[in-house]
């Protein structure tokens, strides 16, 4: 039974994976090249807005993943302190993802393109934690 939810979630993980709009920008690098001759800081903006979702999008399929993979081990073995541990991880990653780009946030003055260092700071921390969680294996293993 437990086989045939994980291939469930390995079956909607890539799912969800691929109905993300393929015309979506989803790297900074390709905000920046599509508007490298543009003077205004606005499409930039716009065009960061849309990789965040991207992101946002990918890390939470991660964290729905990871959470549960832990579900399902706490069922088995009856300890849920890993899953509840994950739970604060990802809380407090939120926060520090918050505070961290804020005050970036708040060292660029509005006219000279702030939210733009928030936002590149929001993608690649959220990129980062994509990145340590899909390098995480909260399955068990086969036998």
């Amino acid at each position: 039974m437990i086989r045939n939810k994980t291939f469930l979630v390995a079956t909607l993980f890539c799912h969800l994976l691929m109905i993300s709009p393929a015309n979506a920008t989803k790297s900074i690098e390709e905000c920046r090249q599509q508007n490298a001759e543009k003077i205004s800081f606005a499409p930039l903006s716009r065009c960061l807005d849309s990789v965040i979702s991207f992101v946002d999008r990918e890390l939470q399929t991660w964290v729905n993943l990871h959470t549960f993979n832990l579900e399902e081990k706490a069922l088995v073995n009856g300890r849920y302190s890993a899953l509840k541990m994950f739970k604060r991880s990802q809380s407090n990653f939120i926060t520090y993802r918050e505070n961290d780009c804020r005050w970036q946030y708040l060292a660029i003055s509005p006219e000279r393109g702030a939210d733009l260092a928030y936002k590149t700071c929001y993608v690649m921390l959220s990129q980062s934690r994509i990145t340590a969680l899909s390098n995480i294996k909260t399955t068990n293993p086969t036998p």
